[in-house]
C-alpha cells in the first residue's frame, strides 16, 4: 500500500490544491454518521468489512519497547494483533494476538480469514484463532483480495510485482501472477476476471484471467500515476482508478485524479479531480457511486449518471489520515479510520524531511459514513 510517509508529505501539498474547486463540502448527501474512538496503539493500513459475518477487521502492527532518553520518555512495547469489531455497532468483538500485516480478507463460505502479513496468516473467523501461517517466499504482502468466483485469495507484493494466489479452503499456495508493475488494490467481477491497479509513476490497470492465472491486458493511464485505489461497476463494466498525481512532469502541487475507464478495452471515459491522494476506493452498485478516501482527511464521491456520464457529487471532510476505506453493501455504509497526531518535530539541522508527528495515545478512531 502507498506508504504513510509519502502520503504525509503529499498531504501538505494536497491541502493547497483543495483550496480551489475541490474544497471539501458538507452540502452533499453524505456525512460522518459515527466516530468510534476505539483506541489501541500500533501501525495500521487497510480496513476490511466482512458483510456476511458482520465484522470489521483492522490489523495492527506492533513495535518493540524503546528506552527513555534525556529528551523523551520510554515507550512501551505494542503487540502485533488483528483487531475485530462489530460491523453494526463498532463495538470491539475480539483480537487475535500475533496476527498483523497490512490488510485482511474473509471467505464467508469456509469461514477462513487471511491477513497480508509475512508469512501470510490464515485464521478461523468463528473461533478467532490462528489456523496456520503460509510461506510466500520473497514476496512482501501488502494488498489482499478474496474472489468468490473460485474461492481464492490474492496477496499483492510491491517488490516482486506479482500476486500470490491462495486457495481459501485449505491455504494452499496455487501459484503467482506476474502483474507487470507495482500492484495496489484489486477487484473482481465475480465471473473470473480480476483487475489490479498499479502504483507506478505511469499508472495502469492489469487485467487477470482468474481461471488461467495469467495477465491478459494492461490498460495505461499516460501521465497519471501513483494510483492506489480501484473500484468496479460490474454491471456496466466501468473501472474507477484513484490516482495521486497527474501531468508530465507531475503538477506541483499534485493534481489527484479519478481515472474512469472501460473494463472491456481500457478506453478512458473520463477523468475527474479528487480532493486528495487516494489510498483506497470502493463502488456502491445500489447508488451508482464510487468513493475515494484520502490521507488529507477527505472523501470524494463520484456519481455515475450513465455508463458514460460521471461527475463529482461531493467532497466530504472525514479525519486527517483516514486514507483507506471499506464498504458494507448491506447498510450502504462506508468505514475509514485514523488517529490524531501531535505537533511534528522540527526538520533535521542539515535539512531534509523531519520525523513523523507522534500519534496521540488512545486516539485511534473508526468512522462510519453514510446518508
Amino acid at each position: 500500500m502507498h506508504r504513510f510517509l509519502a502520503i504525509l508529505t503529499g498531504a501538505i501539498l494536497f491541502a493547497v490544491a483543495i483550496g480551489s474547486a475541490q474544497q471539501p463540502s458538507s452540502g452533499g448527501p453524505y456525512r460522518v454518521m459515527k466516530r468510534a474512538n476505539v483506541g489501541g496503539e500500533g501501525g495500521w493500513d487497510y480496513i476490511y468489512a466482512d458483510v456476511a459475518g458482520r465484522r470489521l477487521y483492522i490489523p495492527r502492527r506492533g513495535s518493540a519497547a524503546v528506552a527513555a532518553t534525556d529528551t523523551r520518555p520510554a515507550t512501551p512495547a505494542v503487540p502485533t494483533r488483528l483487531t475485530i469489531f462489530n460491523l453494526d455497532t463498532l463495538e470491539p468483538a475480539g483480537e487475535i494476538e500475533g496476527i498483523g500485516g497490512n490488510g485482511a480478507a474473509v471467505d464467508p463460505k469456509s469461514g477462513h480469514g487471511f491477513t497480508s502479513s509475512k508469512p501470510v496468516s490464515m485464521f478461523d473467523t468463528k473461533t478467532m484463532k490462528l489456523i496456520k501461517t503460509i510461506d510466500v517466499g520473497t514476496a512482501q504482502p501488502d494488498g489482499i483480495y478474496f474472489d468468490p468466483f473460485n474461492d481464492r485469495v490474492y496477496v499483492f507484493s510491491h517488490p516482486t510485482k506479482d500476486a500470490i494466489v491462495i486457495d481459501s479452503k485449505d491455504g494452499t499456495v496455487l501459484g503467482t501472477i506476474d502483474l507487470g508493475g507495482v500492484p495496489e488494490q484489486g477487484v473482481g467481477d465475480d465471473k473470473g476476471m480480476l483487475y489490479v491497479v498499479m502504483q507506478d509513476p505511469q499508472g495502469s490497470v492489469t487485467v487477470v484471467d482468474a481461471k488461467t492465472m495469467k495477465a491478459t491486458a494492461h490498460y495505461p493511464f499516460g501521465d497519471i500515476g501513483g494510483c492506489n485505489g480501484l473500484a468496479l461497476d460490474v454491471k456496466n463494466r466501468v473501472l474507477f482508478a484513484a490516482c495521486a498525481r497527474s501531468g508530465n512532469p507531475p503538477a506541483v502541487p499534485p493534481k489527484p485524479m479519478m481515472v474512469i475507464l472501460s473494463a472491456v478495452d481500457g478506453k478512458i471515459l473520463n477523468t475527474l479531480p479528487l480532493a486528495g491522494g487516494s489510498d483506497g476506493a470502493v463502488f456502491n452498485p445500489a447508488t451508482m457511486e464510487a468513493f475515494s478516501t484520502h490521507g488529507n482527511g477527505t472523501l470524494t464521491i463520484v456519481k455515475e449518471k450513465s455508463p458514460t456520464g460521471f461527475e463529482v457529487e461531493q467532497n466530504l471532510e472525514t479525519m486527517n489520515g483516514a486514507r483507506t476505506v471499506t464498504f458494507d453493501s448491506r447498510t450502504n455504509h462506508l468505514f475509514t479510520m485514523s488517529q490524531e497526531r501531535g505537533p511534528a518535530p522540527p526538520p533535521p539541522p542539515g535539512g531534509g524531511r523531519g520525523a513523523q508527528a507522534p500519534a496521540i495515545p488512545g486516539s485511534f478512531t473508526i468512522l462510519m459514513i453514510g446518508k
